[in-house]
């Protein structure tokens, strides 16, 4: 994510603070001030709070490194945590492992709380379900590490219940069907909320916002995911593309991208393609470098090469990855074309057209 500060870097997986959240500790510190010991007791607690968020969220990243699943990075934000993972694993049982180790990581950091509980011979003060915080700091732990486990347990996405839900219904549909189903439970549970709102506590309508559009977009991405099952590269391919050479200037790609359709260009030097550029790097090079500067110093050196039939929905995914745009195609050592992002959602906007064209059809030729 934009704007975030990188504080540590842990079993090989980097872990940022968004700035959202460093303006969050920073009101709370301006605001508990004065507030005296209490005060100062809730903002630990916050703190901590999000330490058991952290170790939430390496709970998924290595588990899923026991899968063979990379975790990118962990991004720590006022509303919890994001492990970005570079992909899910098709397996339902292994999505099910590291979608459910997130929420064991804080039943077992509650079952621990519990057990200092009976030792000392302390009672628990406050849990009344979870409703406000005793003030007890201890107890109080114990509370946000019960909630995180049950929270998280909600059978809709984005939260680890669904995921949970989709690898055990994957285990009789296909994952489409699976995730669908799974989606649209998400999107009822996401309207109770919403109503349960306006007669229990506000905080439930924007929960269920929340569950609802993240149930949408894990359909839209699963349903493209599936989409792009079906095509190969050869699929998507665009012969008519233009090689600008990296000492070429920024001005001159600024006009071929102005006297074109092509958004994006593969940069060459010595005979090789080293790299691409972008209209949004192009636009950045003429504020940093100006006019004059060359391709070479802008173009970014990510490459994915790409064979004509290598399956597009890998293609997507080391795209995004990378983070590029464009990718150039090779057959037998030769450069025979390109394919874009843009290209690929065209492909699947005119065969999803087609595909309902040809539902239409065969409805009126029943009628």
């Amino acid at each position: 994510m934009k704007w975030s500060l990188r504080i540590a870097r842990i079993s090989g997986i980097d872990v940022y603070l968004h700035w959202t959240f460093i303006l969050l500790l920073a009101w709370m510190g301006i605001s508990l001030f004065n507030a005296g010991k209490e005060g100062w007791n809730y903002f630990g607690l916050v703190l901590l709070l999000f330490v058991c968020v952290l170790l939430h969220e390496f709970g998924h990243a290595l588990v899923g490194q026991r899968f063979g699943v990379k975790t990118d990075r962990i991004t720590l934000l006022p509303i919890g945590g994001v492990a970005s993972m570079e992909r899910m694993p098709e397996k339902p049982w292994q999505e099910f492992w590291i979608a459910i180790a997130g929420p064991l990581v804080n039943l077992f950091l509650a079952a621990c709380i519990g057990i200092y509980f009976v030792a000392s011979g302390q009672e628990v003060e406050g849990l009344n379900a979870f409703s406000s915080l005793s003030g007890n700091f201890v107890s109080d732990l114990l509370a946000v590490n019960l909630t995180l486990f049950a929270f998280n347990l909600i059978p809709a996405f984005p939260m680890d219940g669904g995921r949970i839900l989709r690898a055990l219904l994957s285990l009789k549909y296909d994952r489409l069907k699976a995730t669908n189903i799974a989606a649209r439970i998400g999107q009822v549970l996401a309207i109770g909320f919403v109503f349960a709102s306006f007669y229990l506590n506000i905080w439930l309508m924007f929960i269920g916002i929340f569950i609802y559009l993240g149930a949408g977009a894990e359909a839209s991405y699963e349903s493209t995911h599936s989409a792009l099952s079906r095509f190969k590269v050869r699929d998507a391919l665009m012969r008519q593309h233009t090689v600008l050479d990296k000492h070429r200037t920024i001005a001159e790609a600024v006009s071929r991208l102005l006297d074109g359709q092509e958004k994006e260009f593969l940069i060459s030097g010595n005979g090789e393609i080293i790299g691409s550029v972008t209209r949004d790097e192009l636009i950045a090079g003429l504020e940093k470098v100006g006019k004059e500067g060359l391709l070479g110093q802008i173009a970014n050196p990510n490459l994915v090469a790409l064979h004509p039939d290598t399956a597009l929905e890998e293609v997507f995914l080391l795209m995004n990855q990378k983070k590029v745009e464009i990718c150039p195609v090779f057959e037998e050592d030769q450069l025979i074309g390109v394919v874009n992002r843009e290209n690929i959602i065209e492909l699947l906007m005119v065969n999803n057209a087609m595909r309902k064209n040809v539902a239409f059809t065969k409805t009126i030729s029943k009628v």
